[in-house]
């Protein structure tokens, strides 16, 4: 049976991608690999080593054993969203520098995800001989408008890529048929349960190459036989015995969020994809992403020269399916029967994702022979004795409903707030000078850029001919007397770029409307009711008044027609939000909405400024929650700090030029970007490009146009 499907991008843009790529460098000294461990969702009130979410956080031993023996930076911004988080770590460079605002959709242009000559990460590394991969997530592409399709990895630089390329960037919807055996909704958590639960304890498991094997399990089993051959990559057709021939209404097409994906492996310019019925397609994500990043670890330590790897996990993103129990603790609760509806259920499946992701985590670094086991069990690691720096860092806060206190699940993922970008960051391993102290300096995740270069031996600012946001991280590493490097931090979401000014519908929750969610499947997925384009059932869900199929652009729309359906409107998300704070602790929000306004009943385009203290305390730290933002006329020290703030936040915004015509950002419009209109033409069909100038979802005369009225023009600053 054929598993894989190759193919490969044309010749000419593989010259395109290796043209904005630097040549290995020639042997030097031995560099130290580097192991990026990159969660997802899993906030800072996630992980008890920081010393915050008290004892509802989960156990992470694996977490723990690094940060004990490496560096805790405890004051690390990140960005608000995780393909902003992630373009600035791949970067070093802000959002407003690559247009990459928000989680990436569907809708979303190839001006809004990360340019082929961008000098990314592993393009800097290979400056340092380095060889690259990445392992799980991407999201700073998505196929559907990018030029590179399934080739989006390697043509940003990395040498191998083994993970998934979702239309949507993040996990679909669960499947609640199990794979077409039952009815729409019948198995809300993705599998048939044991019978106690509506389901079976008996029936017949279909594997993906058409073989088939009876399984049974007790009455009271944890792990009943539907959720046994879901895990094995099987459909499950219950109370029934195997026949020769599949059943024709399995349907091993439909994806399920982290066991059913559409894996995808890129290597240079050539693109793998097992079917959807290779067991590899139909593993649980974070096991899968593990085994593969622990294969490619042991080849090139087998070969000998440094490597860089990424192991970007899907831990704990919606939507919550629970990981395969033998991967779970023998005393992990029985989450078989519980209501997908009720939030403590999502906390109970959340806090069993986050385990097996630290599991995971130490398999990786056993199996790579960066740790080993005690007789007990427990993960011994010694980094010093390592050829390997370990860095661990989260994307961006957690999502509102899974905080725990005393955070503030009003002010989490998709907001500039504490709560949705304060991370933790650890870093391990020989370069690391006294391990197991705290730094608590200002850093943001921009600087790790800046780090991997430099532990490369790479002069960063030297080689990258563009504006870069990082600073340095090593000092902090080898002197534990260093003094703060940075003097102030910053954070960005927003809207990314769509054809001609569109956005991504309004997704109402319970208590607010947020237009971060980019599609009907993830607003639900996240507990959302849909009000954009083809909006179908009610508000509220249940019993409630239809909904307009053809929705609303905005979410202020979506209260007006709350408050003439006689519902009670609520608070809008900001379409942007930017923060900056300094040393001492003072913080600066901005946020910029159509707002409503319940005097008139209308819309209003509203932009506030909100001043904050901040501090890092443990276990309860001063955050930027509503009722402490501090209220006008500010005295004379808070005037000074907010003027200055503001003073600072007007020109780092204004530091980055306009420069129409210059698709290939090196800051000149010139006969090089009529070249390279022309190959991107080719390569998207006319379609979107990083040479569609005004933004329509075309790359085509109109934006060569551009270029020529613009020739000469130098943007550099």
């Amino acid at each position: 049976m054929r598993r894989w499907k190759v193919t490969s991008i044309p010749i000419g843009v593989a010259a395109l991608a290796l043209a904005s790529t630097c040549a290995a460098a020639p042997a030097q000294l031995r560099r130290p690999n580097i192991l990026l461990i990159l969660t997802d969702d899993a906030g800072i009130d996630q992980i008890r080593t920081f010393g915050y979410g008290g004892r509802t956080a989960p156990p992470t031993p694996s977490i723990d054993a690094i940060a004990n023996a490496g560096l805790r930076f405890r004051n690390a911004w990140t960005m608000p969203a995780c393909s902003t988080a992630r373009g600035v770590l791949y970067t070093g460079r802000y959002p407003f520098r690559t247009n990459l605002y928000a989680a990436l959709g569907p809708s979303d242009l190839a001006n809004s995800m990360i340019s082929p000559w961008e000098m990314t990460l592993p393009k800097l590394m290979k400056k340092g001989g380095y060889t690259s991969g990445l392992f799980g997530k991407f999201h700073i592409g998505l196929q559907g408008n990018n030029p590179f399709k399934l080739a989006m990895p390697g043509a940003l630089g990395w040498d191998y890529f083994s993970g998934w390329l979702d239309e949507t960037g993040d996990p679909s919807s669960i499947d609640t048929t199990a794979g077409g055996v039952g009815a729409p909704d019948q198995y809300p958590w993705g599998y048939v349960p044991g019978s106690r639960n509506g389901g079976a304890d008996r029936g017949a498991c279909y594997a993906g190459d058409g073989s088939c094997q009876l399984l049974s399990a007790p009455y009271a089993s944890k792990n009943p036989p539907g959720r046994v051959c879901r895990d094995g990559g099987g459909i499950f057709t219950p109370g029934r015995s195997c026949q020769l021939r599949t059943p024709p209404k399995i349907n091993f097409g439909i994806l399920s969020a982290h066991y059913v994906s559409p894996l995808v492996i890129n290597r240079g310019v050539s693109v793998e994809q097992p079917l959807i019925t290779n067991r590899r397609a139909r593993t649980y994500r974070n096991v899968e992403a593990t085994d593969a990043a622990i294969r490619w670890i042991k080849q090139q330590q087998a070969a000998g020269g440094p490597w860089m790897a990424t192991v970007s996990t899907a831990t704990v993103h919606t939507p919550m399916q629970a990981p395969p129990v033998p991967r779970l603790p023998a005393n992990s609760v029985d989450t078989n029967g519980l209501d997908p509806d009720n939030p403590a259920s999502q906390i109970i499946i959340a806090n069993q994702m986050i385990e097996e992701m630290d599991a995971d985590i130490g398999r990786l670094l056993v199996e790579t022979g960066l740790a080993r086991r005690s007789p007990s069990g427990s993960l011994i690691y010694e980094p010093e004795a390592t050829d390997t720096v370990v860095v661990y860092v989260n994307d961006n806060g957690s999502l509102g409903s899974q905080v725990r206190l005393p955070f503030d699940g009003s002010r989490a993922k998709g907001t500039p707030y504490q709560t949705g970008v304060w991370t933790q960051l650890v870093v391990a391993g020989p370069l690391v000078s006294q391990p197991g102290r705290a730094v608590t300096a200002m850093v943001n995740i921009a600087d790790l850029y800046q780090l991997f270069g430099e532990i490369a031996g790479i002069d960063v600012r030297k080689v990258v001919p563009r504006t870069l946001d990082s600073r340095p991280m090593l000092p902090y590493l080898r002197n534990p007397a260093q003094a703060p490097i940075r003097t102030s931090n910053f954070t960005l979401v927003g809207p990314n770029i769509q054809a001609n000014g569109a956005m991504n519908g309004p997704c109402q929750f319970a208590s607010s409307c947020s237009q971060i969610p980019v599609t009907k499947s993830v607003c639900e997925d996240n507990g959302g009711v849909w009000f954009g384009q083809r909006a179908t059932g009610t508000y509220p869900v249940s019993g409630g008044t239809p909904i307009p199929a053809n929705g609303f652009t905005y979410c202020c729309q979506v209260q007006i027609w709350l408050h003439d359906n006689g519902y009670t409107p609520t608070k809008i998300n900001p379409e942007t939000g930017m923060a900056i704070r300094n040393r001492i602790g003072y913080k600066l929000v901005r946020n910029s909405l159509k707002d409503y306004s319940s005097a008139s009943n209308s819309c209003l385009d509203t932009t506030t400024d909100e001043l904050y203290v901040v501090n890092e305390a443990e276990p309860v730290p001063l955050l930027d929650r509503e009722d402490r933002l501090i209220p006008t006329p500010y005295t004379p020290v808070q005037q000074r700090n907010h003027d200055a703030l503001s003073k600072e936040l007007d020109a780092l915004l204004g530091s980055q030029p306009s420069c129409p015509g210059d698709g290939n950002i090196d800051g000149v419009v010139n006969l090089q970007d009529v070249h390279d209109y022309g190959v991107m033409v080719h390569l998207s069909r006319g379609k979107s490009s990083w040479y569609d100038f005004n933004e329509d979802g075309l790359t085509n005369p109109a934006d060569l146009a551009i270029i020529q009225k613009n020739y000469g023009k130098v943007c550099r600053k």
